[in-house]
């Protein structure tokens, strides 16, 4: 069986010292707010080249938080708009709706199936506060235009970074292109702890003192509470799991680079729409390689029967859930029809050169 994602055989790359790390934080008795979490924040501030890095609980209070943290310093009140992607994943739209805030959703490129900025300014009204932008798959989406949109307009550019970490453009890597970001360290995330985990990341002082508190009860100093905060801190476990791991980000995602030009040039089936690969390769760190087809089905069953494991993402888009049915009678046809076609092959730093091999054959025989 090829796994989608053979989870075990990448964490057991480094084992030794993720078991040296474990047993260090149960012997030290000390699990919440210590150096573990200091050094992980350090590490990842230096890596994405913000001056804040806070751990949080998981990807979607990163995002939650940042927008908590805007309203409580008076720059975001209930009932303002954030533009966001109609076909990300839920969580996205989620963090708008739970601050009170409303979601204005935005098309993607077909090509790129990223938001597609020349669409965006049509939905900006004088309620429009932040565009929240998510790197979807592992590609970066962000511009020169995308920049002037939001400075004309004074809006906040929040990057849903769950999926693109180590992605990089015009030098700069993801987490460090708008206001404000917020990472998923989900298990299957490139970067992938053992449990939930996620972070923020801003180069805004005030910003990042807010989060900090509102993430611990909304207090900055001990029984002392400034804000109607939340909990939602990253363990020490989690945080010296990810710190070994963040050492191995980059070749992880080489590998996962030299797999996608792989499948790219060499599966060729007039059936399947394979994704692009940026004009500077190092703009996408194939957190998920998506294919499209009209026979999604029958090519799932038929590599199934290869087994070849393969996922959709997402099957149903944010728009036609039962959790917006508000929303259900729009019509956002682009995303409906990536939702309707899109498979993700296995795509990982630890697939074997057989397998990438076996993958590209069963679909050139589709």
């Amino acid at each position: 069986m090829i796994k989608f994602l053979d989870l075990q055989k990448i964490n057991l790359q480094h084992q030794a010292e993720i078991e040296a790390q474990l047993l260090g934080v149960f012997r030290s008795g000390w699990y919440l707010l210590g150096e573990k979490l200091k050094n992980f924040e350090n590490n990842l501030s230096s890596y994405i080249g913000s001056s804040h890095a806070i751990g949080v609980a998981n990807g979607l209070d990163a995002l939650r938080l940042i927008l908590r943290a805007y309203i409580e310093m008076g720059l975001m009140s209930e009932g303002d708009e954030v533009i966001v992607p109609s076909n990300t994943y839920i969580a996205s739209i989620l963090a708008i709706s739970d601050n009170g805030l409303v979601p204005v959703l935005v098309e993607p490129d077909i090509d790129s199936y990223n938001i597609d900025v020349s669409k965006i300014e049509e939905k900006i009204s004088s309620k429009t506060k932040a565009i929240l932008i998510v790197h979807l798959y592992g590609r970066i989406i962000f511009s020169d235009q995308l920049q002037k949109i939001a400075k004309e307009n004074n809006l906040k550019i929040i990057e849903d970074n769950a999926q693109a970490i180590g992605a990089i453009w015009n030098n700069k890597k993801s987490g460090n292109l708008g206001d404000a970001a917020g990472f998923s360290f989900y298990p299957g995330k490139n970067l992938g702890a053992l449990g939930d985990a996620g972070a923020v990341t801003t180069n805004d002082d005030q910003l990042a003192a807010t989060i900090r508190a509102l993430a611990n009860y909304g207090s900055n100093q001990k029984y002392v509470n400034i804000y109607k905060g939340l909990n939602s801190r990253l363990d020490e476990i989690q945080a010296a799991i990810l710190d070994v791991k963040l050492k191995y980000i980059d070749s992880e995602n080489k590998k996962r680079i030299e797999i996608a030009k792989r499948y790219v040039s060499e599966i060729k089936n007039p059936k399947i729409i394979l994704p692009e690969i940026p004009e500077n390769e190092n703009e996408h760190v194939w957190h998920l390689f998506v294919i499209r087809t009209e026979n999604r089905n029958e090519l799932q069953d038929y590599l199934a029967e290869k087994n070849i494991q393969t996922l959709i993402h997402y099957p149903i888009p944010p728009h036609q859930q039962k959790a917006y049915k508000e929303w259900n009678n729009l019509s956002f046809p682009i995303s409906e029809k990536i939702h309707n076609e899109v498979l993700s092959l296995p795509i990982s730093p630890v697939l074997e050169e057989e397998e990438i091999q076996a993958v590209i054959e069963a679909l050139n025989n589709f």
